[in-house]
């Protein structure tokens, strides 16, 4: 099956309280999905957001495409994963790679799947992008 999700995080205050959101579509149907943590970072929101909308998947061997704002998680599954796993989640530096607990989660969610991340610029007007960055920033809990 065919796929597309598109993901955002928030956060008010970094660290803050923050909140993630995915739009899932496939087939002419859509899923919204949203959540929040009273404290966390803007960039654990990203990836909670990918990672949500990944788990919500009811088979795997899908082919998905994600569309996300952010360059942490891009670069992160991209660029850095597969180092940071031959290295025993280390960085090139030798510093242990933040966020590795949802990494792992990442990693094996993307494991189950077909998937392409495309970047798209954040608050750029993109119909669908400021979409899930309206789910996050509601699903942000206020104290």
């Amino acid at each position: 099956m065919s796929i597309t999700i598109y993901t955002d995080g928030a956060c008010s205050g970094n660290p803050g309280p923050g909140g993630w959101g995915a739009i899932l579509q496939w087939n002419g149907h859509e899923k919204e999905l949203s959540g929040g943590e009273p404290d966390t970072t803007n960039n654990r929101m990203e990836m909670m957001a990918v990672i949500k909308a990944l788990e919500a998947l009811k088979k795997d061997e899908n082919n998905v495409t994600i569309y996300t704002d952010s360059k942490y998680v891009l670069e992160g599954v991209e660029k850095w994963l597969v180092g940071w796993k031959a290295r025993g989640w280390r960085t090139a530096a030798k510093k242990p790679v933040k966020n590795q607990d949802l990494w792992e989660r990442i990693d094996s969610a993307l494991s189950k799947n077909h998937v392409k991340f495309i970047w798209v610029k954040g608050h750029s007007g993109d119909e669908m992008n400021e979409r899930v960055d309206k789910l996050a920033v509601c699903a942000i809990p206020k104290t």
